[in-house]
């Protein structure tokens, strides 16, 4: 089965939480803080794998999941960090983050690594927190939770070369006739259902991958017939072997045939008409060829046509060739792009400020911000000198400041994340 689109969720690991711990070991002078930190949670990296060539392994995943770090422990012994789970993927997989609309990964070599979410740092032990004004300090940090995203993941088959043209024209007999590809033929529209991909190695000693894409037809930028799921593919393709049928058993015009096509890659992409392309003038074996091709040719003035038969092999090696020299005049990286209407830019963008505070509906304020996040996650309110030093961060970053200015007082109820404070001066 063939599948380039899939959507699932991940879930990096938590970092472990910091340990509370104090010596009482006999003829230890003094004791001390002796709680050591929690490990980092597990990350989610994908990996670039050049034997896969689809997604069907992700079609029925619905979430992907990391092991949290361990929790540290006493004598100062840090907890064990979580593996890294590694998921393999197909070359020319991109991976878009939902939430922000983004692209945050493409894999195009491989054994390439991408992480896509990042485990969560590992809270610290009070030992960490030992100091000349706090030498036993009470407190530790929770662990920092790990990365969680909502993604989808797109392949692009990566090939050398693409061969198009409306169905039936024999795109799938030429690469069966070059590789060991061997696709379904028949002489019905649409036998090609999914693009199908082939070494083809060239009598000069060269090679490249050619990938046979299910046939397009009028309309199929906008979504007609299978040419939409499979327009994307063509924009990994660094040649384009356009393929016209000069048996005409079907009624159309080879030269109309030509513009249609040309004309669902620019509705798509303008700038697939910029690939290289090599115009090859099919089943050449048959009686009303050789005249049609010279019509075609009227049409097409000083293109050069390639005409072939891959039943008896006219010109096939002819076709390599051509195929190997256009290869060598286009650069590897030339056309290699995320998206058709997708730039990347990098500009300034204004750092979010530490917190903010909102009204709610109720008329309570409530504190929230990246900055207010990290350390709530981090605090353990289990604890009360872990709250205490909660309220004193929120103090020197200027929330009380700021509460007071807005009329709250003593004993009034704020909101910090959505949890209930009671607010002291």
């Amino acid at each position: 089965m063939f599948v380039d689109d899939v959507t699932f969720t991940v879930k990096a690991g938590d970092g472990g939480n910091g340990c509370v711990s104090f010596r009482h070991e006999k003829y230890v002078d003094k004791g001390g803080p002796y709680g050591g930190d929690g490990g980092r949670g597990g990350n989610i990296i994908f990996v670039g794998d050049s034997g896969m060539t689809t997604l069907v392994d992700f079609k029925f995943k619905k979430q992907i999941v990391a092991r949290s770090g361990e929790k540290g422990q006493t004598k100062n012994c840090f907890g064990a960090k979580a593996d890294d789970v590694y998921i393999h993927v197909p070359l020319g997989s991109i991976i878009y983050d939902l939430d922000k609309d983004a692209v945050i990964a493409d894999i195009t070599k491989p054994n390439e690594e991408q992480i896509i979410a990042k485990g969560g740092k590992g809270g610290r032990g009070n030992s960490s927190f030992a100091n000349s004004r706090i030498p036993s300090p009470q407190f530790a940090e929770n662990g920092v939770p790990g990365e969680f995203k909502n993604i989808r993941v797109e392949l692009r088959i990566l090939a050398d070369v693409g061969l198009i043209g409306f169905p039936s024209v024999g795109k799938s007999t030429l690469i069966a006739s070059v590789s060991a590809c061997k696709p379904k033929i028949a002489d019905y529209p649409f036998t090609t259902l999914v693009p199908n991909m082939g070494v083809v190695q060239v009598k000069n000693g060269k090679s490249f991958v050619m990938a046979d894409m299910p046939g397009l037809i009028e309309g199929a930028s906008s979504g007609a017939g299978l040419g939409i799921e499979f327009l994307k593919h063509i924009q990994r393709t660094r040649v384009l072997v356009h393929i016209v049928d000069m048996a005409t058993l079907e009624g159309r015009d080879p030269y109309e045939d030509y513009i249609k096509i040309r004309k669902e890659l620019e509705d798509y992409d303008p700038r697939l008409l910029e690939r290289q392309e090599i115009i090859v003038a099919s089943k050449m074996d048959a009686p009303e060829s050789q005249e049609n091709l010279e019509k075609f040719q009227k049409h097409m003035g000083n293109k050069k046509i390639i005409p072939i038969s891959a039943y008896t092999k006219l010109n096939i090696d002819k076709l390599l060739y051509e195929i190997s020299d256009a290869l060598e005049n286009v650069k590897i990286d030339q056309f290699e792009e995320n998206s058709k209407d997708e730039v990347v830019e990098y500009k300034y963008t204004k750092p979010e400020p530490p917190f903010t505070i909102e009204k709610t509906e109720e008329g309570l304020y409530n504190v929230v911000g990246p900055e207010i996040k990290r350390i709530f996650d981090a605090t353990d309110f289990e604890r009360d000198a872990s709250v205490k030093l909660f309220a004193r961060k929120l103090r020197v970053m200027g929330v009380d400041a700021k509460l007071e200015a807005l009329g709250v007082e003593a004993r009034d109820i704020v909101l910090v994340m959505g949890y209930e404070f009671e607010f002291f001066v």
